[in-house]
């Protein structure tokens, strides 16, 4: 496992701060350069690193991510370099519940030019169905799905997968005291909170694509 980079990854707001800080509770060793601070939106910490942004133009970071854990967004992942191998831990939640506090911090950053729930409900399925496909074709990357509420409904069995996942090299205990239920704001109380409500998607257009991105732009992800 010292050569496989860990990727944290999934929609802004879908846990992937908790997974990142349940990381490096247990002892892995976690890639972040601290530009973004613990804010109201994350009071405990994002664990970001500016890089990532990057990733199509410059992967080299990824040399020393080696044997450590790095947080991504969902719709970079398709710039991961082939020649490395990846451990990805893709966060799921309910889509109504990402959208609810997705909205939360961009009022709270002054965005006025938010897009409708549903909209963004709608490019949201389509992008998932879409990077869990691309996931599943690729050789050099194995995936684990954590679903955010089961892991805080049942922070032990979570730890436990993901230590299980990762070659039993986590201290599972430590994992589990990471974990912050007060931290979990927005509980479906969006319309379509439940993206099993939403119709298929189909396939990604670029002007789709090019939505998402700029939601992901103003949310500071991309």
């Amino acid at each position: 496992m010292r050569e496989v980079v860990t990727i944290v990854s999934g929609l802004p707001r879908s846990g992937t701060s908790m997974m990142m800080r349940m990381l490096e509770a247990g002892g892995m060793g976690i890639v972040t350069d601290s530009v973004r601070s613990a804010d109201e939106d994350n009071p405990r910490g994002y664990y970001e690193f500016e890089d990532v942004k990057r990733i199509k133009d410059d992967a080299s970071w990824l040399e020393g991510a080696k044997g450590k854990a790095v947080k991504m967004v969902s719709m970079l992942l398709y710039g991961l370099p082939q020649d490395r191998t990846y451990r990805v831990i893709f966060m799921r939640r309910e889509i109504g519940e990402v959208i609810a506090s997705q909205r939360v911090m961009l009022e709270r950053m002054g965005e006025r030019n938010i897009p409708e729930d549903d909209e963004m409900g709608r490019l949201y399925k389509r992008h998932l169905e879409e990077i869990e496909r691309w996931l599943e074709g690729q050789q050099n990357i194995k995936v684990l799905y954590m679903n955010y509420k089961d892991v805080l409904e049942d922070p032990q069995g979570g730890a436990l997968r993901i230590s299980r996942f990762l070659g039993d090299s986590l201290n599972v205990e430590d994992m589990v005291r990471a974990v912050d239920m007060s931290l979990y704001r927005q509980r479906s109380q969006a319309k379509n909170s439940n993206e099993k409500d939403l119709p298929h998607a189909g396939d990604m257009e670029k002007e789709d694509s090019d939505k998402i991105e700029a939601q992901l732009k103003a949310l500071g992800y991309m």
